[in-house]
């Protein structure tokens, strides 16, 4: 292929490519699988890397990540982007639309859309294509995370249609719940403080350095203004409606109000309604509809006259702070958490919330004995949002971080640029050995029959396990002395571990517990290098070669097998028997699924839900935690739930049962 025939060809590559992602990102009507558009997309990457003066700075390949940002640039917005007046009442509403019709001597219209917790953010687009985009900052001036941005596919690289020459787009960031779910659980397999809220993890994930991790979490963007100079409908919906012809995404449930009575109708509706969207909303935004009448209303100093916010209550409580106790993870980390008086909140009593780091409690400035006041973040989990200083009993001590380990005494370290406080006596710390253990025999792991937590602990305390290999050199007669341990209990231990030396490599993998490194990621690893020792012997530049490993779990994966006493580890468990290289049975037994995507939902009669999901990989399939229009099937058992059934109604995605999938794979 000469290079001007894969300039042509790259050109049809990346406008079919993107039509793909307008489809399916936008417009929920996906045209082709996944199989066939990662075909195209890896015809377009392998013209790249052929020709790699022919990547444009809006070809579809850009959107995977990969660039790495040292610092983000500061640069003032063409146009300021003010914040908005908030209102926390439906008298402060009515207020606002009064002011309104005084002014102007007449009734407006007004448009209600729902308020997106997420990040503000300024999108410029010069000729069609996204050039720059900064977050709001100080409204003034903001950072530039556009090679962050453009890993949302939601966000076109290019416009379609009938575009202005310059244009530019104002919205929010945020992370879909699912999304957010995702990333929690998958912190949690690793032993990784879980994250706060879906915003806070939305505003750390657009200054992350490494795009591809930035592409890893998903984000999504809903526009809400369109900054023109000339070429507008006249109103701020009908501009709106514009965005959304050139392939901006933009919400469905904007509406028109004509007074103020349908304003808090639409108020009302979504104090309740809110609760079933598929991200997080803290209010609702009211403008004045018509553009001319906006310029009429104009400006305060900081905020627009025409527009107000109104925010929705979130239940609190206000109760006493005890006391600040530690936990120790299975990787060190160190987790404070505020012990309360009891106290009922939203329909349960809470007597403990979460308080992440020790940014957290500088920023809240506690003493022991607050008065603080505790919402659900999230309608889930329990968090401290304040706290009364009037009530401050005279005396009190404020609460100072911990400098060394509450459980092992080791001085505590903070890498720059985390949040977390780590414990660095990996081997010598009690709750992380433990932790590890637990982690190493758990069911995704290892597995192991007849060990369980309080055996791990029982173990311990004897002295007979100290790290993970000390399982494999148990004996009968070491076990049998034990307090709760019959003969039937010890057989059925030993015959556990001595069974987990089948265990495939892959499990093996994630059992041992690298930081960052979780169920699906080990997957990706095995396959990638095939075996313990080639993982060792990787560099960082073969590691992040592989699919989806940023620089920091390279880092992390390095630096885990450069301390001896996990390589001793290794050897140890080799020794043993274990499975430290990807066997036959690790290889896909078919690929009849061709990279489909399943959402597994129910109980089934002839597989365990773990085993259903492993067959699925094992035909080429792929697992997926969430109903979304990119799924493909909905595997569903009995007891599906009605929410998962609805959602794949929606999107007109294939529900089959377990004989149905036998059916597809062939084992009918």
């Amino acid at each position: 292929m000469t290079i001007d025939q894969a300039r042509l060809r790259a050109q049809e590559l990346a406008q079919e490519l993107n039509l793909h992602n307008h489809r399916y990102y936008v417009l929920a009507q996906p045209a082709i699988s996944d199989r066939e558009f990662d075909s195209l997309m890896e015809e377009l990457q392998q013209i790249e890397k052929t020709y790699p003066e022919l990547q444009a700075a809006d070809s579809p390949t850009q959107r995977v990540g990969g660039t790495v940002t040292k610092e983000f640039p500061t640069v003032k917005h063409r146009y300021p982007m003010l914040s908005l007046a908030n209102s926390y009442s439906k008298e402060e509403v009515e207020d606002f639309a009064q002011r309104i019709h005084k002014t102007l001597g007449r009734e407006v219209e007004f448009v209600c859309e729902l308020k997106f917790d997420g990040v503000a953010i300024g999108l410029s687009y010069d000729n069609g294509v996204l050039v720059q985009a900064v977050t709001r900052g100080d409204g003034t001036q903001g950072d530039v995370v556009t090679a962050n941005i453009r890993t949302i596919r939601s966000l076109p690289l290019r416009l379609i249609g009938d575009y202005p020459a310059q244009i530019e787009f104002r919205g929010e960031v945020y992370l879909p719940r699912a999304e957010f779910d995702r990333i929690n659980r998958e912190r949690e397999e690793i032993d990784e403080p879980l994250y706060a809220n879906p915003r806070n993890t939305a505003a750390g994930t657009l200054k992350l350095q490494d795009s591809s991790q930035v592409a890893d979490r998903r984000l999504a963007c809903f526009v809400y203004a369109v900054v023109l100079e000339e070429g507008g409908t006249g109103t701020h919906l009908g501009d709106l409606h514009k965005a959304w012809a050139w392939g901006i995404p933009v919400s469905e449930h904007a509406r028109v109000c004509r007074n103020v009575s349908e304003v808090l109708d639409f108020l009302n509706y979504w104090d309740t309604a809110r609760h079933q969207l598929p991200f997080d909303t803290d209010g609702v935004v009211i403008k004045v509809n018509s553009l001319v009448d906006q310029i009429a209303l104009g400006f305060t100093a900081k905020s627009p006259r025409w527009a107000v916010a109104y925010k929705f209550a979130s239940e609190q409580a206000a109760t006493t702070l005890k006391e600040i106790t530690y936990q120790v993870g299975r990787t060190g980390a160190i987790t404070p958490v505020a012990n309360l008086e009891p106290v009922l909140l939203a329909g349960t009593t809470v007597k403990r919330a979460s308080l992440h780091n020790a940014d957290q409690i500088a920023k809240l400035g506690l003493h022991l004995g607050d008065t603080v006041l505790v919402e659900k973040g999230g309608e889930i989990i329990p968090k401290i949002v304040g706290v009364d200083e009037a009530k401050r009993p005279l005396g009190s001590r404020a609460v100072e971080f911990i400098t060394h380990c509450p459980e092992c005494g080791t001085e505590l370290v903070r890498t720059d640029g985390e949040a977390q406080h780590y414990c660095p006596n990996s081997l010598g710390c009690p709750p992380q050995i433990k932790g590890r253990i637990e982690h190493f025999i758990g069911r995704r792991a290892m597995d192991i029959e007849g060990l369980g937590e309080e055996t791990v602990a029982q173990l311990y305390e004897a002295g007979l396990v100290r790290d993970i290999p000390d399982l494999y050199e148990l004996t009968y007669d070491q076990l049998i002395r034990l307090d709760r341990m019959a003969d039937r209990s010890v057989r059925n231990l030993l015959e556990g571990v001595a069974a987990s030396c089948q265990v495939p490599f892959p499990r093996v993998l994630f059992a041992l517990g690298i930081r960052h490194v979780g169920e699906t990621m080990a997957k990706k690893l095995a396959r990638q290098f095939k075996s313990i020792d080639a993982l060792m012997s990787a560099t960082e530049e073969e590691l992040t070669t592989a699919e989806e490993v940023g620089g920091v779990m390279a880092q992390s994966i390095i630096s885990h097998f450069s301390d001896p006493r996990n390589r001793s580890t290794i050897d140890r468990l080799r020794a043993h028997g274990l499975q430290l290289t990807l066997g036959a049975e690790s290889a896909p037994v078919s690929d009849v699924l061709g990279g489909a995507t399943f959402v597994v939902s129910g109980v089934f009669t002839k597989f365990s839900r773990d085993a259903i999901k492993e067959t699925i990989e094992a035909h080429g399939g792929k697992n997926v935690g969430s109903i979304s229009a990119k799924t493909d099937y909905v595997l569903a058992g009995d007891n599906m739930g009605p929410a998962k059934l609805e959602k794949a109604s929606k999107f007109g995605i294939r529900i089959i049962s377990e004989d149905d999938f036998l059916k597809i794979i062939g084992k009918e």
